[in-house]
């Protein structure tokens, strides 16, 4: 079976989309019987290892990504790749290319819907965008054979706006890249702290839906015992004092080594369909503190971090004091077997190979689906 994913969330500084990609292609390759190859954008047309380019222009402080403009060039290469079935990964022109290529070669589509568009646009532009981007998703989804939505709340969503046969499809976790020994003792000293003081991490890029400003607030509420170290692409250099910033793109290496130094991680987002850096600091042993909100609620279970409400800086200033009032080193232990558990990449690809398989032989499906979890 050749599975082609094609998708334009795909750049240097990419997030979970090309660690999805990236992990899931690697599994494929070692399953017998089943190639996995990519179509993303790049500066010119190019093949290389499984990996197929067409040019398409940058987006301007787009962090390295491009927007593909025309369907036909991805429709005639996905054409052209003779795949048994086209994953798409972003809502764009890339999706319609795949909803196209399918129907010419008579194999199934599926569209993995990563972020939540509506709702990230309507906050910037207003209600009304809100809806008309929900009646665009509704009906570019529609034409899929199954959806993939990465937490129930994004398939409840889903739902709602009319899309049938969605499947609640987790993502998964480096289990080797992202682990306790990745500890460093080091990074306390390199960041002049001494051993008493609490350290805390959030990495991730800056934009609305981070909430970057209440991790600020809640450090200034929580005082000198505890740090906090902020990682990513423009996240602000002007902080308070016990916070250090690394205002830049980190790799995986780098941040996998201040996950698992620290004492525990601070997510604020309210917008999260599946909170990787989340499940990641869980995979280094280290509980998180997390608002109360979309996957962040359903992926951070009881006994390996504290959820506190959203948008409130008082509170989950409260959330950290109370987990250091437990004993974090154990929440961090349950943390990782719970990652191992149920978001080992192996696992999670499995399960969506079965699906690809059902889909393939023309299995009817549920409205909703939910994939296996151990």
């Amino acid at each position: 079976m050749h599975i082609v994913d094609v998708t334009m969330f795909h750049a240097p500084a990419s997030g979970g989309v090309r660690t999805y990609l990236e992990a899931k292609h690697r599994v494929l390759a070692a399953r017998p019987g089943l190639r996995g190859s990519l179509l993303v954008p790049g500066a010119e047309r190019g093949s290389l290892g499984g990996v197929h380019t067409l040019p398409a222009p940058r987006i301007p402080l787009g962090q390295g990504y491009r927007f593909p403009l025309r369907r036909r060039p991805w429709r005639e290469a996905l054409v052209a790749m003779a795949p048994d079935l086209i994953e798409a990964g972003d809502p764009y022109v890339t999706a319609w290319a795949a909803v196209e290529a399918g129907q010419a070669l008579g194999v199934p589509t599926v569209g993995f819907f990563h972020s939540d568009l509506p709702r990230l646009m309507g906050e910037r532009f207003g209600a009304a965008v809100r809806r008309r981007l929900q009646r665009y998703v509704g009906d570019l989804y529609g034409h899929f054979d199954s959806v993939l939505a990465p937490c129930t709340a994004m398939a409840e969503r889903l739902a709602d706006w009319g899309v049938e046969k969605v499947r609640v499809q987790p993502l998964g976790v480096d289990l080797e890249a992202f682990h306790p020994r990745r500890r460093d003792p080091g990074l306390h000293r390199a960041l002049g702290l001494c051993d008493r003081k609490r350290l805390l991490v959030f990495a991730g890029r800056h934009s609305p839906e981070k909430h970057v400003d209440v991790l600020l607030a809640t450090m200034a509420r929580l005082g000198p015992r505890y740090h906090l170290l902020l990682m990513g692409p423009g996240m602000p250099t002007r902080a308070p004092e016990n916070v250090s910033v690394v205002p830049r793109y980190c790799p995986p290496a780098e941040v996998a080594r201040a996950l698992a130094s620290a004492d525990a991680m601070l997510h604020a987002g309210t917008r999260e369909t599946f909170g990787l850096v989340a499940q990641e600091a869980m995979a280094c042993g280290v509980p998180v503190v997390a608002a109360r909100a979309g996957a962040l609620k359903e992926y951070v279970p009881l006994g390996a971090g504290v959820l506190c409400r959203p948008g409130d800086p008082d509170d989950m200033a409260r959330a950290v004091r109370e987990l250091f009032l437990n004993d974090p080193v154990a929440m961090g232990r349950h943390a990782r077997r719970h990652v191992e558990r149920h978001f080992h990449w192996e696992h999670v690809i499995d399960g969506l190979s079965r699906h690809y398989a059902g889909l393939v032989d023309g299995e009817a499906r549920p409205a909703v689906e939910r994939a296996e979890r151990a």
